[in-house]
Formats: structure tokens, sequence, C-alpha cells
């Protein structure tokens, strides 16, 4: 199943990684281990944040994808799941709509 990955990173330890010249290189492994379909990072509340598109196939999966970014940079992840229109349109809103409407 397609989940968004909101990563807030809180400044330290980033401050540090990028001062000593590991963050690159930490993001980087992260990217490689947890394979994104797309990556963006962007500002998230005045704080480094990432947003990863990510397949995950069960529950369990789900530390695989957060806890590189919590060991390394002690920062916290939201998990959503995401629809594509088709899935939308496979959703059975009309009858959802009928039914408790």
């Amino acid at each position: 199943m397609k989940m968004l990955l909101a990563v807030e990173f809180p400044l330290e330890p980033f401050n540090s990684l990028v001062r000593s010249g590991k963050a690159g290189e930490l993001i980087g492994r992260v990217l490689e281990t947890i394979k994104p379909e797309t990556a963006y990072f962007t500002e998230q509340d005045g704080k480094r944040g990432g947003f990863f598109v990510i397949d995950v196939k069960a529950s369990s999966d789900v530390p695989f994808f957060a806890e590189p970014f919590f060991l390394n940079f002690q920062a916290s992840c939201k998990f959503r799941i995401l629809m594509s229109p088709e899935d939308l349109q496979k959703a059975g809103l009309e009858q959802l709509g009928k039914k408790w409407g």
C-alpha cells in the first residue's frame, strides 16, 4: 500500500550532522535503504522536513521505514495512506453515501 511518510527533523542532532559533514551521507544511506518512490525535502513548522512516497506491504514494515530517521536524526515520523484516483473510484462512495448519508 502506498503511504506518505512525513518526517520532521529537530534542529539537533541535524545541525551538528550538517556541521560535521555527515548529514548528506546519512540521508543518502537512508534513502538507499528505504527506496522511496519519490522524495522531497522542505520546511515544516520552521524545521527541516521531508516527504517520501513509500510502499508498505505490511504494518510490520513501518519500523523499517521509521527507525533510520528515529535513530540517526531523532526525527518524528507520520504515516498516511495514499489513494490514487482509481483507488478512490473503487471505494464505493455511492453505497457509503446511501448507507450513511
